[in-house]
């Protein structure tokens, strides 16, 4: 899968280009298997819009851990429903209620291991889960380099350990420039938004702590 393409030239071809052109360039190199993931944090909005005006019907790959806010399921709602968003949605094996009743909450960095299982569980599964069922060749992402440290320095093109491209073509922008997008397109966004894997927010709660990762 992807096996053509060379990472370190994709990524010297790509580096100023435009998020359109970056999803331009995705679209051409997948074969018709190209999907996007979002978790509808902050700005999410942006690369959803984008990515429906090259491909209307582009499969989204959303896993709901159960501890999203109000505010959150709202902006979902209300995007998908703007948007008219192609959802697949991948939940956990167990409600968020009966995780918590036996394992007693969302455990804290204080054990790693109980942590590290929770996210298995209420993330990393479901994700896996997704990309099994949906085959991807290309994978859209809207990580940015400015959200922390360990992004400052991610490629926007990468490979998972399956050999899927995953591709960033809003890596570059600013908070300011997101915003600028959010506003020209009147499109929903929400603040309040709560990743209980990561606890906090310089963390990465998993998807992506580098190449060959998944």
């Amino acid at each position: 899968m992807n096996e053509h393409i060379d990472l370190t030239e994709a990524n010297a071809a790509l580096e100023d280009a435009s998020p359109a052109e970056i999803l331009q360039w995705g679209a051409d190199v997948s074969n018709g298997g190209i999907i996007i993931s979002t978790n509808f944090r902050p700005y999410e909005a942006v690369l959803l819009h984008m990515a429906v005006q090259q491909v209307p019907d582009i499969p989204v790959l959303w896993v709901d851990h159960g501890y999203n806010t109000p505010g959150t399921y709202k902006c979902a709602e209300e995007t998908i429903a703007k948007l008219n968003l192609n959802v697949k949605l991948y939940i956990p094996a167990r409600t968020a209620a009966h995780r918590d009743t036996v394992n007693g909450g969302i455990p804290t960095l204080d054990n790693q291991e109980l942590h590290d299982a929770f996210t298995e569980e209420v993330k990393l599964e479901p994700f896996r889960r997704g990309l099994d069922e949906l085959e991807p060749t290309v994978w859209l992402t809207a990580l940015r380099r400015v959200q922390n440290p360990n992004r400052e320095t991610m490629p926007i093109v990468d490979k998972t350990a399956d050999g899927v491209l995953k591709l960033s073509p809003v890596l570059a922008w600013t908070d300011e420039q997101m915003q600028a997008y959010i506003d020209e397109h009147e499109l929903p966004n929400e603040f309040n938004y709560y990743d209980p894997t990561k606890v906090l927010e310089n963390r990465e709660c998993g998807l992506h702590l580098g190449s060959g990762k998944i």
